[in-house]
């Protein structure tokens, strides 16, 4: 009996242990205190070790894991040195987008530029290829229904760059910057349709409110002023579907989603919707399994894989333009030589072992790799700005000069003075 006692009471302890080993730090706004949730956490090596849950807290993390480095979009990132810590307060970033101007009443399409960063790994049971990518990427958005222009709001590629890192199950590796294996899920997550705000949060100067779900909370909004953030988990009920209405054919088809999560991050909320014009940026974290070899046209032997992507989207500039302007947008040929990949500040540095691949890719030898393959049209350049280059309608203006439409603006204003120009004179001659 007392043998029994013992054996129960050693369990009990361990299962206590056990337990308290499933939490492991919880992330916060240094100012407010408040949860934030999704936050992505890195460890010692630079590779993505999980996200914060609802309330902001991790899973366990093992010692020898540290350092680790915790990030979410719109605050900086930090880094926890030692496993004794139990709560990382991020401090929010207060770079600000330069101000929109609706020139003129036709301007009904929304053109917005941004910077995106992704990693994503594809892993079977033999091999793991691993993708650091940079992107310059627009979005066309009409915000008249009326206008007859479809536009598009999922990140249409303008140019980037792309790392790749091939390990067998040997541990041996090599590095490119091409791969026949498409697995990325950065090109399919774009901008929220305009959502209403929470009735108890719009006359609200601070404040949460939590959606639940069928089984967990499904959407947490956050406001502080006139900043709002939006956790959403797309998982825990199928109305959250709506925050990526792009891919309500995978939901249905035979994909499997292990973890699906965005956390957006919109500025100057002044209205009781939040929409595409207030974002500043966004992020998700998903992690899929199975088959899908439609989309990935990845498939041997009918192997399984596993396929994990975390990508986090900084908008640089937004502008109103014309219908017509955004047609002829739409038609440009993009010669991705001519155009860079522009950093915000706000992004984060990269960790060493991401420069350390960076600078085994860019010390290939190409002109060998490639002799006998078709160039991969997602290369860019080697044209990188980072701190000296001045982020907003500077870049957007580039990046015009170069597709035609600051051309057409130009001839467009040119004729509409030189009409007023010849009234006038031809009035003071009358």
């Amino acid at each position: 009996m007392i043998h029994k006692i013992l054996t129960f009471i050693l369990c009990a302890l361990s299962f206590e242990i056990a337990g308290g080993q499933t939490k492991g730090i919880v992330v916060a706004d240094s100012v407010t205190h408040t949860p934030l949730p999704n936050a992505s956490v890195f460890d010692r090596h630079g590779k993505l070790i999980g996200v914060s849950d609802a309330k902001g807290w991790t899973t366990f993390i093992s010692p020898e894991l540290y350092p680790i480095t915790v990030r979410y979009i719109g605050f900086n990132e930090k880094t926890v040195t030692s496993a004794e810590a139990d709560t990382v307060l991020l401090q929010e970033t207060f770079n600000e987008l330069p101000e929109v101007l609706v020139e003129e009443r036709t301007n009904k399409v929304l053109h917005m530029l941004a910077y995106v960063r992704e990693y994503s790994t594809l892993t079977t049971y033999t091999d793991t290829v691993f993708l650091f990518r940079e992107k310059m990427v627009d979005y066309m958005l009409p915000t008249d229904k009326k206008v007859k222009f479809r536009g598009w709001h999922t990140p249409r590629v303008l140019t980037c760059r792309s790392y790749y890192k091939f390990t067998n199950s040997n541990g041996l590796d090599s590095v490119g910057n091409k791969s026949n294996h498409h697995f990325s899920w950065s090109d399919w997550i774009g901008t929220a349709p305009v959502m209403e705000i929470p009735m108890n949060l719009r006359a609200a100067e601070t404040g949460v409110d939590t959606v639940k779900g069928r089984y967990s909370p499904t959407e947490i909004w956050t406001r502080d002023n006139d900043r709002i953030s939006v956790s959403v988990d797309v998982l825990a009920d199928t109305t959250s579907r709506k925050w990526v209405p792009d891919l309500s054919g995978f939901f249905i088809s035979n994909l499997d989603f292990d973890q699906f999560k965005l956390s957006f991050d919109y500025r100057n909320v002044v209205e009781d919707s939040i929409s595409p014009m207030d974002l500043s940026g966004y992020s998700f974290s998903i992690e899929s399994r199975g088959r899908g070899h439609d989309m990935f046209r990845f498939n041997r032997n009918n192997e399984p894989y596993f396929v994990s992507t975390l990508a986090e989207v900084y908008f640089l500039d937004k502008e109103y333009i014309t219908a017509s302007e955004a047609r002829k947008w739409e038609k440009r040929q993009f010669d991705t030589g001519e155009i860079g990949i522009y950093e915000p500040m706000d992004a984060p540095e990269l960790s060493a072992q991401i420069m350390e691949l960076v600078a085994r890719v860019n010390n290939l030898d190409e002109t060998e790799v490639r002799l006998s393959l078709n160039p991969d049209r997602n290369l860019v350049s080697n044209n990188v700005g980072r701190g000296n280059f001045k982020i907003g309608h500077r870049a957007l203006s580039l990046l015009k000069q170069m597709t035609g439409i600051t051309y057409y603006k130009a001839h467009r204003k040119f004729d509409k003075k030189w009409t007023e120009f010849k009234r006038t004179d031809k009035k003071k001659k009358d």
